[in-house]
């Protein structure tokens, strides 16, 4: 039998716990991803691929004097030497360094093709050729070798490689960056280098600068393929805190264009998108809303982009208005995007989100580090240069005693050593003057010699006077800049539109007729450019919002002349309206999904409906195109709508989700919804939100389960206490093989309408339900007349039509006063408008003011 190996006892294994080890090696993996790939530095602002790219591309000599060399050798230099990973990654990296629509200043120059603005891929390695762009070689790699910069082994110790490059400009902020590490990222915008080196300069000058006036030296970002940036909200609080969320608008004038036949028609010409957005696939998207009926109006689309710049026609029917389309596209397409910036890098090897005064200022901090080993390096060399000058002259001012000297040595060794005792001379100084050529003993040669020490004598002062005196030291810093900025700077190409009303976003009007002249900004033209106040104020207007079952939404404008005044323009009416109220431009909608998030518009975001052309007869926008991205989806998500008038303190948000748990939260709460949205009910994996009610003071809460049951409670703090956002949901009512059919915030007095599935139904007043606790079953309300029945809904109702939707995919309107008061255990009777075989799905009170 085989002797059973004891490998405990040798102590060759090591127990060790299984959440140890997998805290232990996954932070150690989180730590490599976030130093060793995704984050850049803030110093040079680099990623480690992108410095090693550089680095091996000074190496190979590929300077922007130098012919171009393929990008296969490159990538080959680069995974050889420095950066073991896949070469198709270090392509990608190279690409996006060439691209001028991906980066503000490139690194790198390219030759060949290295993609488009569509999305087109670049060719592959083998044909592309590149060097280095002089930005990088003057202001990144130009101090590499003066000791400026620490170096450390490569990943197998066979190279050095830099830590840092002595970047001389931030490129951080110049380029931004954009990267996803482990539980954190980072997405910084690019910025004009001109206006950055002002802000560095001011910085030097005055440190403690507030943060207003630095914001007017650098005003917010300045993206490669220009846009226009939407009111300075989203910069001021990714300035000030690290993190904010930066409108951008591609820029677009109204054309008049001559169509087929005699017909002239107006076309909106796009001729710059919003940042990283791709232009194709812009265009599909357009096409797609066309074909879906989501956009009404658009007779064609032609990208007639050249080498002369982009330029996307969006051709237009007849007699329709371009500033609807234009707000549609701005709502549903990437036209108007958002760039959520975040200023996050490595400080010290450690992430930091920073702000725009750290980032400067920690480049500041490197830049002054850099100089002082530059000149020290260079102090170095100079005084050893001067010492060796030094003795070639005392040399040759003692020629005949040297003369004398090497004559009687027999041998270089003893002519050295003479040489220091008799003339004084080091060892450098004697082996300078063994080595020294005849010819330095000409006149001329002698004369070379004493400027060269004269100058030494001078730059050793210099240096001195640079490396003792900080002030000095920033004297040349800032002289270093301003030669950058005025070899490398150039116009702003983003605009940024100041929005000063307290409504909607700007509309299109600014972009029209004499939109022609819409402000050319100061950029475009020269010089600085800072904010522009282009937009007038925007006035508040009267509206009524129209919202329909099927989840559209429309703005109708209120005519305002005499006895008219309050009554909506004559505009064709929807069938499934279920809310229409009157509100104005600066209003929020809440809206709600079912993810537990909600998410805040403006009623002057939603399209006004009411313009020329077939528009008259629109049912509207899809709701859920007016939200961003991530509420998309789920077309079906959207669980309520509210018209905010003001959040006012007793105000509160009733949320049930799918389950029967139930939540409540003061309305304030939600009075600043970003961008993004804000949970506002924490979720299981398998539960969703499927009611949510506003309730002030008082009332009673009713839930209504699919078995015919209804619990009411008090709406009290005992009962149902409020909570803030982060806390999680009560249990509302125990389910038992059903589902929530209803939720209704009810007064005394109030009535309610119960439907069944199979079409029965029944009005019943509040004072028939007992008043129960919240967690309780509930008490059965409702007979059904078939096993295979339940309750459909349970809506409170005062009078006026229901709407009712039935499995036929059906919207009938249902008058309240035909359906008969029951008792608790009347089975209700059958509402006339369904046909055979027909069965309810849902019911929605219709609620006109």
């Amino acid at each position: 039998m085989a002797k059973q190996l004891n490998l405990l006892s040798t102590g060759q294994v090591i127990p060790t716990a299984l959440h140890t080890e997998m805290q232990q090696s996954y932070l150690e993996y989180a730590m490599s991803v976030i130093v060793g790939r995704a984050l850049p530095d803030v110093r040079d602002g680099l990623k480690p691929v992108h410095r090693r790219i550089l680095y091996a591309m000074h190496e190979l000599g590929l300077t922007p004097d130098r012919p171009y060399r393929k990008c296969a050798r490159v990538v080959g230099d680069v995974l050889g030497k420095y950066h073991p990973h896949g070469d198709q990654a270090v392509y990608d990296a190279l690409v996006r360094m060439v691209q001028n629509f991906s980066t503000r200043y490139p690194l790198l120059d390219g030759h060949g093709n290295f993609g488009s603005v569509d999305n087109d891929p670049p060719a592959a390695m083998r044909y592309t050729e590149t060097r280095l762009a002089p930005v990088s070689s003057d202001a990144m790699l130009s101090e590499i070798e003066s000791a400026t910069v620490d170096f450390i082994g490569n990943f197998d110790n066979s190279q050095q490689e830099p830590v840092v490059l002595p970047a001389q400009l931030p490129v951080l902020l110049l380029n931004g960056c954009s990267g996803i590490a482990v539980g954190m990222a980072t997405n910084i915008p690019p910025h004009n280098l001109s206006e950055v080196v002002d802000g560095l300069i001011a910085l030097i000058d005055k440190p403690d600068l507030t943060d207003k006036e630095l914001f007017k030296m650098i005003p917010g970002p300045d993206f490669p393929t220009g846009g226009e940036i939407i009111d300075t909200d989203g910069i001021k609080s990714a300035y000030t805190t690290g993190k904010g969320s930066i409108v951008v608008r591609g820029i677009t004038k109204i054309e008049e264009i001559q169509a087929k036949g005699r017909h002239r028609r107006n076309a909106i010409v796009v001729t710059e998108l919003p940042f990283q957005v791709n232009k194709a696939a812009w265009i599909e998207k357009i096409a797609e809303l066309v074909n879906a009926g989501k956009i009404e109006g658009i007779s064609d689309i032609r990208d007639e982009s050249d080498r002369e710049g982009m330029r996307v026609v969006v051709e237009l029917k007849r007699e329709i208005d371009p500033q609807v389309i234009l707000q549609h596209l701005y709502h549903q397409t990437a036209l108007q995007s958002t760039f959520g910036a975040i200023l996050l890098a490595l400080v010290d090897q450690q992430p930091r989100q920073l702000t725009l005064r750290q980032l400067l200022q920690h480049f500041l901090n490197f830049r002054e580090q850099t100089l002082t080993r530059r000149y020290t390096h260079e102090l170095q060399k100079t005084e050893d240069r001067l010492h060796v000058v030094e003795g070639l002259l005392a040399a040759l001012s003692n020629l005949d005693r040297l003369i004398e000297i090497l004559r009687s040595s027999p041998d270089g060794t003893t002519a050295k050593v003479s040489l220091g005792t008799r003339l004084h001379l080091s060892e450098r100084q004697a082996d300078a003057i063994l080595a020294m050529p005849m010819r330095r003993l000409t006149g001329l040669e002698r004369q070379n010699l004493q400027t060269e020490f004269n100058e030494l004598t001078q730059r050793r002062q210099q240096l001195k006077l640079l490396l003792d005196d900080r002030g000095e030291l920033l004297k040349a810093l800032k002289k270093d800049l301003r030669s950058l900025k005025k070899k490398y700077g150039d116009e702003r190409r983003t605009r940024i539109v100041k929005v000063s009303a307290v409504s909607a976003p700007p509309p299109a009007s600014s972009k029209k007729g004499d939109g022609s002249k819409r402000a050319e900004p100061e950029a475009k033209k020269g010089k600085k450019a800072e904010v522009v106040e282009s937009l007038p104020s925007v006035p508040v207007e009267e509206a009524v919002l129209e919202m329909t079952q099927r989840g559209y939404v429309r703005r109708l404008p209120v005519e305002q002349n005499g006895k008219k005044k309050g009554k909506k323009v004559e505009v064709a009416v929807a069938e499934d309206v279920v809310l229409s109220v009157p509100a104005k431009t600066n209003q929020d909608i809440l809206v709600l999904t079912r993810t537990g998030k909600a998410f805040s518009l403006k009623v002057g975001d939603v399209p006004d409906s009411s313009q020329a052309g077939r528009l008259r007869h629109s049912k509207g926008t899809p709701l859920v195109t007016l939200l961003p991205a991530s509420a998309q989806s789920d077309p079906d998500g959207i669980v309520a709508t509210f018209v905010i008038d003001d959040y006012l303190d007793k105000m509160t948000l009733i949320m049930v989700s799918e389950q029967g748990r139930i939540k409540r939260i003061p309305l304030l709460e939600l009075e600043s919804v970003s961008a993004r949205g804000l949970v506002v009910m924490k979720l299981k994996d398998d539960d969703a939100l499927v009611y949510a009610e506003l309730a002030g003071a008082g009332g009673d809460v009713i839930l209504a389960t699919s078995g015919g049951r209804l619990l009411r409670f008090p709406l009290s703090e005992e009962q149902l206490p409020v909570t803030g956002r982060g806390a999680q949901g009560l249990q509302g009512v125990r389910l038992s093989n059903e589902h929530l059919v209803g939720c209704a915030v009810v007064s005394p007095g109030s009535e309610l309408l119960l439907v069944t599935q199979l079409g029965y139904a029944k009005r019943m007043m509040l004072k028939s339900v007992r008043t129960a606790k919240r967690g309780d079953i509930g008490t059965q309300m409702i007979r059904f007349g078939s096993k295979t029945d339940s309750l459909a809904a349970m809506v409170l109702v005062s009078g006026g039509e229901v709407m009712v939707v039935s499995s036929f995919d059906r919207v009938l309107r249902v008058p309240v006063g035909e359906v008969a008061p029951g008792m608790k255990d009347d089975a209700g009777s059958r509402l006339r408008v369904l046909n055979a075989g027909e069965k309810v799905v849902s019911v929605r009170a219709i609620r006109v003011e």
